[in-house]
C-alpha cells in the first residue's frame, strides 16, 4: 500500500503555462520566504536550524539555554537577548544544497510577538511564501490567525511545519482539522508522525515514502532516513514498534481516503497547505520542510507597481524599502533600509534612482545578512534581500530603479491603537529627543504625530510592549532617558479629500489636528463620537485607518 501523494508535483510546478519565458537560472533558484507564528511556538529555533542545514552556522543555540549560549543568531537588539523574543524582523541568506540543485533561500524572520505585528505585515510585502509554525499542543493561536489573513489577502502559498511533536500534543487529525476549520485552508500532510510525546520517534514522509527517524541524543543531527517501499515493507517492522506501525497504517489509510492530494496550483494561489511534523529544538523534520520549501516553494514573484508591474526576469534592476533598521551597529549610528530586488541583476557600485527624491545614489556597500552578520554584497539577483545603509534618505515604502520613474504599491502602514505623550527626561534635550522619534517613525517602530497646538510629541504604537522597546533604544542608542505619559487622545486617523474641504477642516478643528512624520494630516480623536461626528458634519472628508507607505 503506497500513499505517495506528490512526487511529480515538482516537474508540474516548472511546467506552469505561462506566456512568460523562463526565469534566468540564477532566479528561478531563489526562495524568499517568511516565517509566521504565535510567541513561544518555535520560530527561532526553527530559523537557527534553518541556518544549520544550510551551513551557515556550526552550533545553532538555543532561545531557552543558559547565559551565553541563549543568544540566538537571528536576535540581535538587546531587548530581544534579555527576553528571549523577536521584536524586529531580520533577513538572512543562505544556500541549501538538494540532489539536483543549489537553492539560494533568503529567509526573513518576524516578529511573533502581536505588538509588533506591523512590522510583520510589512516584511511580508517583501517576501513570496509563508511558512506557518504551529504548536503541537496549542494548535491555531490568535497571533497565527491574525498573520494569516495578511498571508491571504496577499494569496501567499503557505507551507505548514507543525512543532514540537516530541512533547505531549493533540491528536493529528484534530490539528489539521483546526487550520482547516480556523483558517479556512485545505491542508495536505507532506509527512506523518508516529507516536507522539515521550513515544514519538519520527515521521513517516509521505511525498517520498521514506521513513524518518529522530536522534533524541543529538539535537543538532540530521534525522536518519531509510527508504521504504510503500506501508506494506517488512522493513517498517525492524524500525517501529508493532503498535505504533499499526497505528500508522489506519492513519495513512484514512489520509488517502479524506484528505486532498498535493496540488502545486492550488498551493501556489494559497487555498492548499502542505504540512510537516516534526520536533525543531531535536532539528528532526527540518530538512524535509526545507526540501519541501525548494520543490514546492515559489520562484521570485511579480510585484505590483505604478504605472506597470513589474518581472523578476525584467535586465534592469528595481526594488523597494519594505524596512528600515536604525543602529543596527551602536558605534555608528547607522541606518539600514532593507531592499527587496524586484527585477533584474544588481552589481555593488551601480548607480540607481531614487524615485521618490528623482536624485540617482551610487550603492556603494550594499550587505547581505546572516543574522547580526553581515558582509559585503558583490552582486544579488532578484529575489534576494540586501541592505543599504543610508543617512536617512531611504524611507519605508521607497521604490529604487535603473531610471525607470515606477512605485512598487501595497506597503502598509496601520494606525496606532495606542496613544501617549513623551517627554524627555531632560527638559534641555528636547531637539535630541525630537532627532531620535523622527529616526523610529522613518524605521516604522512608531508613529511619530506633532500636535498643531502646544509642544511636544504624541507616540503612537499598536502594543503597549512597543513603549517599553522604544524607551529601552532611546536610553541605549541616544543616552537619552525619556518618560511616556497617558495623553488625551485615544487613536489617530488620516486626513484625506479634496484640497479646499481638508484645509476648512484643519481650520474648524485645529485642536485635534497633528502631523505623521511625513507632513501629512493627522486627526487625533479621544472618542469614537469624534470620528462620527466628522463623518456627519464634512461629507467631502475621509478618515482613513490605513495609508500606502509612499511619498
Amino acid at each position: 500500500m503506497r500513499v505517495s501523494m506528490g512526487m511529480d508535483i515538482c516537474q508540474s510546478m516548472l511546467d506552469t503555462p505561462s506566456n512568460r519565458p523562463a526565469l534566468p537560472a540564477e532566479i528561478a533558484r531563489r526562495r524568499t520566504f517568511a516565517i509566521i507564528s504565535h510567541p513561544d511556538a518555535g520560530k527561532t529555533t526553527l530559523t537557527e536550524k534553518f541556518l544549520l542545514f544550510g551551513g551557515a552556522i556550526q552550533m545553532a543555540g538555543q532561545v531557552r539555554a543558559k547565559g551565553e549560549a541563549r543568544r540566538t543568531r537571528s536576535d540581535f537588539m538587546a531587548m530581544e537577548k534579555d527576553r528571549g523574543i523577536s521584536v524586529s524582523a531580520s533577513a538572512m541568506s543562505f544556500d541549501f544544497m538538494t540532489k539536483d540543485t543549489n537553492f539560494r533561500f533568503n529567509l526573513v524572520d518576524t516578529p511573533g510577538h502581536s505588538d509588533f505585528s506591523e512590522d510583520t505585515y510589512r516584511t511580508l510585502t517583501a517576501v513570496d511564501a509563508a511558512v506557518m509554525v504551529i504548536d503541537g499542543a496549542k494548535g491555531v493561536e490568535s497571533q497565527t490567525q491574525k498573520l494569516f489573513e495578511v498571508c491571504r489577502m496577499r494569496d501567499l502559498p503557505i507551507l505548514t511545519f507543525c512543532n514540537k511533536m516530541d512533547r505531549e500534543s493533540r491528536d493529528v487529525f484534530e490539528i489539521i482539522d483546526e487550520i482547516q476549520q480556523n483558517l479556512a485552508i485545505d491542508v495536505t500532510p507532506a509527512s506523518w508522525p508516529i507516536g507522539v510525546g515521550r513515544d514519538f520517534i519520527g515521521c513517516y514522509d509521505i511525498l517520498r515514502d521514506r521513513l524518518e527517524l529522530m536522534d533524541r541524543a543529538d539535537r543538532n543531527k540530521v534525522s536518519e532516513s531509510i527508504a521504504i517501499e510503500g506501508l506494506d515493507d517488512p522493513k517498517l517492522a525492524e524500525h517501529v514498534p508493532a503498535d505504533l506501525l499499526e497505528k500508522l497504517r489506519e492513519d495513512l489509510e484514512m489520509v488517502r481516503e479524506l484528505m486532498p492530494p498535493l496540488d502545486a496550483e492550488l498551493m501556489a494561489e494559497g487555498s492548499l497547505t502542505p504540512i510537516w511534523f516534526g520536533s525543531a529544538i531535536n532539528s528532526f523534520g527540518v530538512k524535509e520542510l526545507m526540501n519541501g520549501i525548494a520543490t514546492y516553494g515559489p520562484e521570485p514573484q511579480i510585484q505590483k507597481a505604478e504605472p506597470r508591474e513589474i518581472l523578476p526576469e525584467e535586465p534592469k534592476v528595481s526594488g523597494f524599502v519594505f524596512k528600515v533598521q536604525a543602529n543596527m551597529d551602536p558605534k555608528h549610528r547607522d541606518r539600514v533600509a532593507f531592499v527587496r530586488l524586484a527585477s533584474g541583476h544588481f552589481t555593488r557600485g551601480m548607480k540607481l534612482t531614487h524615485v521618490r527624491s528623482k536624485k540617482s545614489m551610487a550603492v556603494t556597500n550594499p550587505v547581505m545578512f546572516l543574522a547580526a552578520d553581515r558582509e559585503l554584497a558583490e552582486e544579488a539577483w532578484a529575489g534576494d534581500i540586501i541592505g543599504i545603509p543610508n543617512h536617512g534618505q531611504l524611507r519605508i515604502g521607497d521604490t529604487l530603479t535603473e531610471g525607470e520613474a515606477i512605485r512598487v504599491t501595497g506597503i502598509p502602514s496601520f494606525a496606532p491603537e495606542l496613544l501617549q505623550g513623551v517627554r524627555a527626561g531632560d527638559p534641555m534635550k528636547s531637539k535630541h529627543l525630537e532627532k531620535a522619534l523622527m529616526q523610529f517613525a522613518e524605521e516604522g517602530a512608531a508613529k511619530v504625530f506633532k500636535p498643531s497646538i502646544g509642544s511636544g510629541f504624541v507616540v503612537g504604537v499598536v502594543g503597549q510592549l512597543q513603549f517599553e522597546v522604544l524607551a529601552s533604544r532611546i536610553e541605549l542608542e541616544y543616552g537619552l532617558p525619556v518618560r511616556f505619559e497617558q495623553s488625551q487622545f485615544t487613536s489617530a486617523r488620516w486626513v484625506n479629500g479634496d484640497r479646499q474641504a481638508v484645509d476648512k477642516f484643519i481650520e474648524a478643528n485645529k485642536q485635534h489636528i497633528a502631523h505623521d512624520h511625513d507632513g501629512d494630516v493627522v486627526y487625533l480623536t479621544r472618542l469614537q463620537w469624534d470620528i462620527d461626528r466628522v463623518d456627519r458634519d464634512y461629507p467631502d472628508v475621509r478618515l482613513t485607518a490605513t495609508k500606502e507607505m509612499m511619498v
